[in-house]
Formats: structure tokens, C-alpha cells, sequence
């Protein structure tokens, strides 16, 4: 043949304390109860037609489930990290609202360099002129590393990214999605395209590692899925990857004799996109909910709508 792989060893890294980022923790969420000041009111005036009713539909669904116990499930693309949606994740889950997550190899690595730096998000345009972007050590290290581990220890990539940020304690590890699940021992699965990812262009991937604790986590998740009867998926954010792991997932649980039925997904972007029209909302077979629009304006909305149900606060408005 005319080529040969490229050899990564010789690449040129640099810490990722001293890169440039455009999200920083000082911009992201902050928690609040839902009595705190005029939120009920404001979400009380929103009026029952399209996006509003569809947000309200949404959380009575995850508030139904969660009186009833059952499982709502946040698969999220690296954009809801960086939009500094976090803290709000974080209190669901420690509500016991949120049971389960999924992200892809984007959301692991803005997860991690957030709780080990505080900041997240680099110029791609300005690193890829000379070959620097993603070219950070730390984060390749705990990446590559955490897929090692996982391998070496049977688990998945998402639960040994966890264990190790809350045995490695970074500065702002109470920031930090994976760490949270497993210090809670919920499950956390991230699936992984090799090659999508800026950790794969270092010499310290190993494609065998990253394939075994992805695949055990594409496992796991499908046992979650064969127990959404009842509950709620929803997909924030992720247009290709997380709803293709999706309804694989579901088509293997019910292959296995799982009757997943009487759940509702939801798909919350920015933008429609088809793999999420055809693999959350319309291919399953459950009841399917469309929210488009900025993340960090309908995610809040939504949290602060749920807590209100849960608490019997919901105004006329928010009955549907």
C-alpha cells in the first residue's frame, strides 16, 4: 500500500490549565427551590399551545414517573456541559429524578475537564491552524486511561471515569456529572464512536480498550432500557450518536422477551434532526414529545416545572 497508519507518539501536548476555553464554571447554572421568588408565576403565564404545552407534557410525565418509581433516563450530548447545565442535572439526580444517564465521548471529556480545571471548550478553528487542538495531556490521559481501567476491571468507560474522579478528587468535582452518578451508584454509560473524539488522536488510545467499555456500557444501558416501562427517555442534545445506541438498545431488550411499553421519550436540540425524529420519537412506540430550542433556557424551564409538580405548586396553567 502507498500509506501507512500515522505514529501518534511523537505528538506535541500541552496542559490543559493553560489552553484557552470558552466555558468557564463562573457562567454556569445556579440551583434554586421552585417557591424561590416569581418562577411559578412566570411559568403560570406561559400559554397551553406548542412548545410550552409540549414542556408541560414533559414534566408531568418524568413527575408521574418518579411518583410511580420508575426510571427517567438523560442521554446528553457535550453541548449540555458546556451550556452549564450541570448543577441542575446534579440536583435532579440527587432528588432521585434523574435515575440513569448516557452521554457520548463529547460529554465524558467536557465532564472531566470541568471538574479537573473549571473550564471547558476550546477555539477549534484557532488549534486546527497548527495542529494543537485537543492536543491537551490530562485530558487524554484520563480518557485513554479510564478506557484501560474499565477494560482491565470489567466495568464500563462511564463507571470507571467516575471512581476515578472521586478518588482523584479535582478541584471542582462537585460539578461533575460522572463523578455525581457514581458517588450516587447510578448508572452512567457513555458510547463512543472512535475516532469522533479529540482523546483518539493521542498515542495513549487504545481502540480495543475504548470498544470493551463502551460495548459494556451499550450493555448496561440496554438493561436499563428493558426496565423504561413506565418512565421516560429523554435525548438532549445529541443528534446522531446517542439516538442510534438508543433504539439498539430497545430492539435488544425486547428481543430478549423485555415488554418495554408505556413510556415517553423526548427529544430537546437546538435544531430537528432525523435520527432523533425516527429513533426517540417515532420508531419506539411510545409517547413522543418535541421540545426544540436552546438548552440552557428549556432545561431549567423544565427542572424548575417538574419540582413544582412534585411539590403540588403547578398553577392552572401547568395541568396538562
Amino acid at each position: 500500500m502507498k500509506y501507512e497508519p500515522l505514529d501518534f507518539s511523537g505528538i506535541t501536548r500541552q496542559s490543559v490549565a493553560d489552553r484557552s476555553h470558552l466555558v468557564s464554571t463562573d457562567v454556569f447554572a445556579r440551583v434554586a427551590e421552585p417557591d424561590a421568588g416569581a418562577g411559578a408565576d412566570v411559568l403560570d403565564t406561559m400559554p397551553d399551545v406548542l412548545g410550552a404545552r409540549n414542556l408541560r407534557r414533559l414534566s408531568l410525565a418524568i413527575a408521574e414517573a418518579h411518583r410511580a418509581g420508575r426510571p427517567v433516563v438523560l442521554a446528553f450530548g457535550g453541548h449540555v456541559v458546556k451550556t452549564g447545565l450541570s448543577p441542575l442535572i446534579i440536583d435532579l439526580m440527587e432528588r432521585g429524578i434523574v435515575t440513569a444517564l448516557a452521554t457520548n465521548g463529547s460529554g465524558a471529556i467536557h465532564d472531566f475537564e470541568i471538574a479537573a480545571v473549571g473550564h471547558s471548550s476550546e477555539d477549534v478553528g484557532a488549534g486546527l491552524e497548527d495542529g494543537s487542538w485537543g492536543m491537551v495531556a490530562e485530558t487524554a490521559e484520563a480518557l485513554n486511561g479510564g478506557a484501560q481501567r474499565a477494560r482491565d476491571e470489567g466495568r464500563g468507560l462511564g463507571a470507571a471515569l467516575g471512581r476515578r474522579l472521586l478518588e482523584q478528587a479535582p478541584p471542582h468535582v462537585g460539578l461533575s456529572l460522572l463523578a455525581t452518578a457514581a458517588r450516587l451508584d447510578l448508572p452512567f454509560t457513555v458510547h463512543v464512536g472512535i475516532g469522533t473524539d479529540t482523546v483518539h488522536m493521542h498515542g495513549d488510545a487504545d481502540g480495543a480498550a475504548i470498544g470493551a467499555a463502551s460495548m459494556h456500557d451499550f450493555r448496561l444501558l440496554a438493561a436499563v432500557i428493558a426496565d423504561l416501562s413506565g418512565g421516560v427517555y429523554l435525548n438532549v442534545g445529541s443528534a446522531v450518536i446517542l439516538p442510534e445506541v438508543f433504539v439498539k438498545a430497545l430492539n435488544v431488550a425486547r428481543n430478549l422477551g423485555h415488554e418495554v411499553q408505556d413510556f415517553t421519550t423526548a427529544n430537546l436540540d437546538m435544531l430537528r434532526h432525523y435520527r432523533p425524529k425516527v429513533n426517540v420519537l417515532d420508531r419506539p412506540g411510545g409517547t413522543a414529545i418535541e421540545i426544540t430550542g436552546h438548552h440552557e433556557i428549556n432545561v431549567p424551564l423544565l427542572r424548575w416545572d417538574v419540582l413544582r409538580r412534585l411539590a403540588g405548586a403547578a398553577g392552572q396553567g401547568g395541568a396538562a
